[in-house]
C-alpha cells in the first residue's frame, strides 16, 4: 500500500507541476499526464484541509463568564468567523 504524502509535499508537488506546465516545454502527451497528476494532488490537498478544518474548534466566552469550545464555521459570505473569546 503506497504511503500517503504530506500535505506540504503534496503542495510542492503541485507547484512543480504548475510551473513545468507553464514552461511550455512540454510534449503534448507529458503536459496532459502532468496536468492529471496535478488534479491528482489538487483533490488529495482539499481533502487534506477539509478533513483538517473538522479537527479545528475556537474557544468561546459565554455569557455566564464560562468557556466552550464550538465548531469553527464560516459565515454567509464565506469568511471565517473572527469570534474574540475575551469578550
Amino acid at each position: 500500500m503506497p504511503e500517503k504524502k504530506s500535505f506540504e509535499k503534496s503542495l510542492d508537488e503541485l507547484e512543480k507541476i504548475v510551473e513545468a506546465l507553464e514552461g511550455g516545454e512540454l510534449t503534448l502527451e507529458d503536459s496532459i499526464r502532468k496536468y492529471e497528476a496535478g488534479v491528482k494532488l489538487l483533490k488529495e490537498c482539499y481533502q487534506y484541509l477539509e478533513k483538517t478544518e473538522k479537527r479545528i474548534q475556537k474557544l468561546v466566552k459565554k455569557e455566564d463568564g464560562s468557556f466552550s469550545l464550538e465548531p469553527f464555521k464560516e459565515e454567509e459570505n464565506g469568511e471565517k468567523q473572527k469570534d474574540d473569546a475575551t469578550q
